[in-house]
């Protein structure tokens, strides 16, 4: 029975003497006249097996289909290795090749560049790098669904195609039917919406958080997970047009309530990956990011501070550091003014609440004063913003103030929330690919997605 390299490296002394049965890709072959020794990976671990071919029982002429990224069949005996570099290896009685793969495999021992292998990312999940992301990133969406579920929380289903903007920001793709080379128009020239397929406007979401809100106003407790799109032209190492969020929605709950869950949640994510990933990341932290282990020890050793906007404003005018952004009261802070806070002055993760409500969404709950919203932003070493949330309006006047002050126009169904049985309520929203962005180190957020979106980029 066929056991995959994963566990016959953990289980490799109660197997030791016994016949393997193993499948997997080259990912390497040296050897001389005598003896060929193989490194094969089956993608369920970083490490390789080594298999020993014995060029007496197989001819060079049996092996030399066998190059990088050949897919073969071994059986064997597993033994104590005589070499350095593993602890056991294969001896190979039984070969079979299920797929050659030519001199022109793009896929060589030779480093490439990350660029490079963006541009060939139907291959690079099988390069070392790219299998320690992708176990990472299942590792850390499992560790996501687990922290939810066994706090109670409800997984909610929001819609991918939706009527409303989330955060008013227009920068959306539109679903449609309509023909675009003949498309029906009103009288004032404008598309006529009612003779597409939903009968108006419709988009992919930015967001599911509005719905999400519906849930946690009938359920308590939810949590959506679940791709989102925007249609920003942004080039840069961290934006993607396609991307996972995930974001909780609890009803009952105030902003201490909301910055204590954020807090618990993010620790308990980078910890399960610490845990069950330690090998996939110690890989990237000796090849790409040699602070890593330590910054991720770091976030999940301390406790995160807990910041005013006003005072953190303070801190950054008399920092002495000339920032590239200038920094003023009501600024939306750039990353290079969050890395300060977190990285230089306080040396600590950072919660970044009370911002001025001009800068953030029309839902965030306005405090006393007037001019702030009780919003919550989690601050990351590398990263800087990594979560984003707020305790919600529940005002039924001050929430319906609002939308018509932003010109927010079909919102009757969410004010409704407000209006029947409105309850105090909070919610945030991480960007899974930031956090995996963290985790594993990487310098390009198109690098922690299987098949990264973004402008001019939609291949496969």
């Amino acid at each position: 029975m066929r056991k995959t390299i994963k566990e016959i490296l953990k289980e490799g002394d109660s197997l030791t003497g016994k016949k393997i049965d193993v499948k997997g890709w080259v990912r390497t072959r040296r050897g001389n006249k005598n003896v060929q020794f193989v490194a094969l990976n089956d993608g369920s671990t970083i490490h390789n097996l080594q298999i020993v071919f014995d060029l007496t029982k197989f001819p060079e002429d049996e092996l030399k289909n066998i190059t990088t990224g050949s897919s073969i069949h071994v059986k064997g005996d597993l033994v104590a290795s005589q070499g350095a570099g593993q602890s056991v290896e294969v001896l190979a009685d039984e070969l079979e090749i299920y797929g050659t793969a030519p001199a022109d495999y793009p896929l060589q021992k030779k480093g490439h560049t990350m660029e490079f292998l963006r541009e060939k990312a139907h291959l690079r999940p099988r390069t070392n790098t790219f299998g320690a992301i992708l176990r990472i990133r299942h590792a850390l969406a499992y560790a996501v669904h687990k922290f939810f579920n066994d706090k109670g929380f409800n997984y909610f289903h929001t819609p991918l195609i939706t009527a409303s903007d989330c955060e008013g920001a227009g920068a959306q793709f539109q679903v449609t039917t309509l023909p675009l080379q003949d498309l029906p128009k009103n009288e004032d020239g404008s598309v006529d919406y009612s003779k597409d397929f939903f009968g108006k406007m419709a988009s992919l979401t930015v967001s599911g958080q509005l719905e999400g809100e519906l849930g946690a106003t009938a359920l308590g407790l939810i949590y959506t997970f679940g791709p989102t799109f925007r249609a920003e032209n942004s080039n840069t190492p961290r934006h993607l047009s396609e991307f996972w969020m995930i974001e909780p929605e609890m009803a009952f709950y105030e902003i201490e309530d909301n910055m204590d869950l954020a807090e618990e949640f993010i620790k308990y994510c980078v910890s399960y990956a610490l845990e069950h990933c330690y090998d996939d990341i110690k890989f990237l932290n000796d090849h790409f990011d040699k602070d890593l282990i330590e910054r991720l020890n770091f976030v999940v050793n301390n406790d995160f501070v807990r910041l005013g906007y006003t005072e953190g404003i303070k801190i950054l005018e008399e920092s002495g550091k000339n920032f590239e952004f200038p920094v003023y009261w009501g600024v939306d802070l750039a990353s290079e003014h969050e890395r300060y806070l977190v990285e230089e002055h306080f040396k600590k993760p950072v919660i970044l609440t009370d911002y001025p409500k001009e800068i953030k969404a029309f839902y965030m709950k306005l405090n006393d004063d007037g001019k702030t919203v009780r919003a919550m932003d989690v601050l990351f070493p590398k990263i800087g913003e990594i979560i984003g949330g707020s305790q919600r309006e529940e005002d039924y006047e001050k929430l319906q103030n609002r939308i018509k002050e932003m010109g927010l126009e079909g919102m009757d169904w969410y004010l409704d929330t407000r209006k029947y049985g409105t309850v105090p309520h909070s919610g945030f929203g991480l960007g899974f690919e930031r956090l995996v962005l963290f985790v594993t180190g990487m310098q390009n957020i198109r690098d922690v997605i299987p098949f990264p979106r973004y402008p001019k980029a939609c291949e496969y």
